[in-house]
């Protein structure tokens, strides 16, 4: 039996990508949802101005970059915009108040907010995690603080963009991705 010939190969038509938009984006709209994932205006400057990125590592790796060379300006501008996550409607209130104590301890000792990327730490487990890296945080010096707080904002821009791309929506401060939050004010206890 003969065959007929061989047709080419079915190729679907390229569909854009998140990173494609973002590489295409507006320079505004690209530096107002970088300010959602750190607030640092020479961050997201850096960021847009070196677009496009050839892949989402490339870009993550351009994030760090540009996070690693944050001034203490620029690191005190990316903090004062860090804001507390909903804390889950079934918190009980002694943690709520236990929180908001170990919060006030913190920004009285170090002047800003706590802030914290907790990974693959699972959702029930998460308050721990905050009341323990505070209390353990709270026994450092300033100046070894703020490398920890730089290296803890650096994860949280990474998370943050990286959920954008992945299509998770905006990237926020006000609704960090799982694994991504900061830590301020609590909110009321029940």
């Amino acid at each position: 039996m003969t065959r007929g010939p061989t047709l080419p190969a079915h190729r679907p038509p390229h569909l854009p990508t998140p990173l494609d938009a973002f590489n295409t984006a507006p320079d505004d709209e690209v530096g107002a949802l970088l300010l959602h994932c750190l607030r640092s205006l020479r961050w997201s400057r850096r960021l847009a101005d070196h677009r496009p990125y050839p892949d989402v590592e490339s870009l993550l790796a351009a994030a760090d970059e540009a996070a690693y060379d944050l001034s203490p300006a620029d690191l005190a501008e990316a903090l004062a915009g860090e804001s507390l996550p909903p804390v889950p409607d079934d918190t009980y209130s002694a943690a709520h108040t236990a929180l908001s104590a170990a919060n006030a301890a913190y920004e009285a000792r170090f002047g800003h907010v706590f802030v914290i990327y907790l990974g693959d730490t699972p959702p029930e487990e998460s308050l721990d995690r905050v009341l323990e890296g505070i209390r353990s945080r709270l026994t450092n010096d300033p100046e070894e603080e703020r490398v920890i707080a730089a290296e803890e904002l650096r994860r949280l821009a990474s998370g943050r963009l990286l959920a954008l791309l992945r299509g998770a929506g905006q990237c926020s401060s006000a609704a960090p991705p799982r694994g991504a939050t900061s830590h301020k004010q609590p909110a009321p206890g029940k």
